[in-house]
């Protein structure tokens, strides 16, 4: 069992930047691959970035490339998403998960948090 806790959300003005994180407790976090995702309102919740167990291998949406990194640290628990150059598209509750496979699909991730509320104004 894994139980995540993201923080670092908050109100930015276009063209700013936040970090998010979220912590991990439980077992064998390393194990783990992360990703991020977001749901905005009255859509469905889309891949945002992925990193592997290691941090070895990341992969982002197009619609951030560039834009966003996600990194990770084994030693402290904890997985991180840079958001710089923040757009007002950007605005969604932003949700980090634990799974067994690096991949895009939302669906093979095991473990969710409770999410991030990340707010860009134009």
């Amino acid at each position: 069992q894994v139980q995540l806790v993201e923080s670092g959300g908050g109100l930015v003005q276009a063209g700013g930047s936040l970090r998010l994180s979220c912590a991990a407790s439980g077992r064998s976090f390393g194990g783990y691959a992360m990703g991020w995702f977001r749901q905005a309102p009255g859509k469905e919740r889309e891949f945002v970035a992925g990193i592997n167990w290691n941090g070895g291998r990341t992969y982002y949406a197009d619609s951030v490339k560039g834009r966003f990194t996600i990194s990770r640290d084994n030693a402290k628990n904890t997985v991180h998403l840079q958001m710089n150059s923040l757009k007002p598209e950007d605005t969604a509750v932003y949700y980090c998960a634990a799974g067994r496979y690096s991949t895009y699909d939302p669906h093979r991730y095991n473990y969710w948090g409770q999410g991030a509320q990340v707010t860009v104004s134009s």
